[in-house]
């Protein structure tokens, strides 16, 4: 199971050209999404607005320090999620953000590159594909049922569902019926067709979803995130909290969070 493309297998019955146009169509979703997400928030608006009243508030930052604030912003706040002062919840997010990475990543490269069981598929791949899986249920049950703020805080019902758990949800199912899917193939089960099903749908909602759930949210925050350091770098931090006088967390100063 683990070392089989479970795309290659399904060539038989779907032709290559099927799950290629498919894996576009769900690029292009996300892209469009996204463009209308940010026109009818207006993140962008709001991003550049921010940036030219830091720039004209606060003092200049030379080429070289904005490249070194790329840099940290990309490994502190991107790479280590260093905005989680929660062990926690960083963890969980960790596995949840490189589980999806994985998981998509070799989706594209197994069908794009190795659509058939006559083009070898390499053991890695389809390795990756199972672990990042994996990986995504890990971190997203373990958030779900234990860590969410309005189930481990406020004591809510961990099957209280709202509007803004769209991505989450659909990222669990994506990754849960694609691995349920996967083992009954690898085993001949009948069942198979049937969470092939599942997994296409959560996908598709998970991708087509995008103006209505979180999934934009990982382009934003890497700009949020920049504008506060360079914010903080030009002394212009007029519409952020105060500093604390506590430790930095992961190189990223901030207060501390109300819910553990």
């Amino acid at each position: 199971m683990f070392t089989s493309n479970p795309f290659a297998e399904l060539s038989a019955s779907i032709t290559p050209s099927i799950m290629q146009t498919y894996i576009t169509v769900m690029i292009v979703l996300v892209a469009v999404g996204t463009l209308y997400d940010v026109i009818h928030k207006k993140s962008a608006r709001y991003f550049l607005n921010s940036w030219r009243e830091g720039r004209n508030k606060g003092t200049k930052v030379g080429g070289g320090q904005l490249a070194s604030l790329a840099v940290q912003t990309a490994v502190v706040d991107v790479m280590a999620s260093g905005e989680f002062c929660n062990a926690r919840r960083r963890i969980a997010h960790l596995l949840t953000m490189y589980g999806f990475l994985a998981f998509a990543i070799t989706t594209a490269i197994m069908i794009y590159r190795y659509p058939t069981p006559d083009i070898e598929t390499p053991a890695i791949l389809p390795q990756l594909w199972h672990i990042g899986a994996l990986m995504v249920c890990v971190g997203g049950y373990w958030f779900w049922f234990f860590i969410r703020a309005d189930v481990a805080a406020e004591g809510n019902s961990p099957f209280r569902i709202v509007r803004a758990d769209l991505f989450v949800l659909s990222l669990l199912g994506s990754a849960t019926f694609g691995l349920v899917w996967s083992y009954l193939l690898s085993t001949g089960n009948a069942w198979a067709t049937a969470f092939l099903g599942l997994h296409v749908i959560a996908t598709t909602v998970l991708f087509g979803s995008v103006p209505w759930s979180k999934f934009a949210h990982m382009f934003f925050k890497p700009a949020a995130a920049f504008e506060k350091r360079v914010s903080a770098a030009n002394g212009s931090r007029s519409n952020l909290p105060a500093p604390t006088d506590k430790p930095e967390v992961f190189g990223s100063t901030r207060q501390q969070p109300k819910h553990y």
